[in-house]
């Protein structure tokens, strides 16, 4: 079985404009849902290359007050069939730079976008599994840790075999686990739960800290935390991702306002 190969964005719009990345997921997630049914890929004008071996498995809004900064959206695409499928497709399009290249449609609704490849590693499930077997969460936890040159992998080891386990008994899934490609020093996970095992486990630690005495504490969270600075060497971050409606691994596959309408009612 092949590695396989995804792709993470992170889309800020400024000035801050509320209505910006509504507009982006909204057309994002349909377009996207079109693609499904394409046969061969298509590079067409406006919209780059359309294809459904670039799956756009999740698309979220980043929930600021976790720390993300505001505004931002959340994407990630599977590539199907892994370097020789879907990677190869999107590479395809920088081949002569041609004009259709461009995502001219959504000229001026993004400031920045910022994208890196995932690679996955050994235990980390199939995105294409996942959304088979029809599972969605109503919230995501998305890593990203800087780890010592080299480390990547040792330290997603240590996730698979020590963490992981600690968050399942607490509802959190494992929706990826992935080495950042093309570097050394950089790690993604994500993670599926509720928002009632979100703060459950939030006031487990709290326990263990001695902060909290009206729940269980769980000391296995400051083990694992003391632990991963084995592996770490910068920054180390969790924010939490909302699935934006019609997305794959959203629990809506249409928003609620979606009656022919872009947006939400006032």
């Amino acid at each position: 079985m092949r590695r396989g190969i995804y792709l993470i964005e992170e889309v800020d719009f400024r000035p801050m404009n509320s209505r910006k990345p509504l507009e982006y997921l909204t057309w994002l997630t349909r377009y996207k849902k079109e693609d499904e049914t394409l046969d061969v890929p298509e590079l067409t004008e406006g919209l780059s290359i359309r294809s459904r071996e670039i799956d756009l498995v999740g698309a979220f809004y980043a929930v600021g007050i976790t720390g993300h900064p505001q505004f931002k959206a959340v994407t990630l695409w599977d590539c199907h069939g892994g370097w020789d499928g879907g990677w190869r497709q999107m590479m395809n399009i920088y081949d002569g730079v041609d004009g259709k290249l461009f995502l001219s449609d959504i000229d001026d609704l993004r400031f920045s976008a910022f994208s890196r490849p995932l690679g996955a590693v050994h235990g980390s499930p199939a995105l294409a599994d996942i959304t088979a077997e029809g599972y969605a969460a109503p919230f995501y936890l998305f890593e990203s840790a800087q780890v010592r040159p080299g480390a990547a992998l040792d330290y997603l080891d240590a996730v698979r075999e020590e963490r992981a386990p600690i968050l399942a008994d607490h509802g959190h899934r494992p929706i990826g686990l992935y080495e950042v490609l093309f570097c050394d020093t950089e790690v993604v996970t994500i993670w599926g739960m509720s928002l009632d095992d979100h703060l459950a486990l939030q006031r487990a630690r709290d326990a263990a800290l001695g902060l909290d005495d009206e729940v269980e504490p769980d000391g296995r969270l400051l083990d694992w935390r003391k632990r991963s600075r084995d592996f770490l060497a910068g920054p180390w971050r969790e924010t939490l991702l909302a699935p934006f409606p019609g997305s794959r691994l959203s629990p809506l596959q249409a928003p609620p306002w979606d009656g022919g309408a872009t947006a939400p009612p006032p």
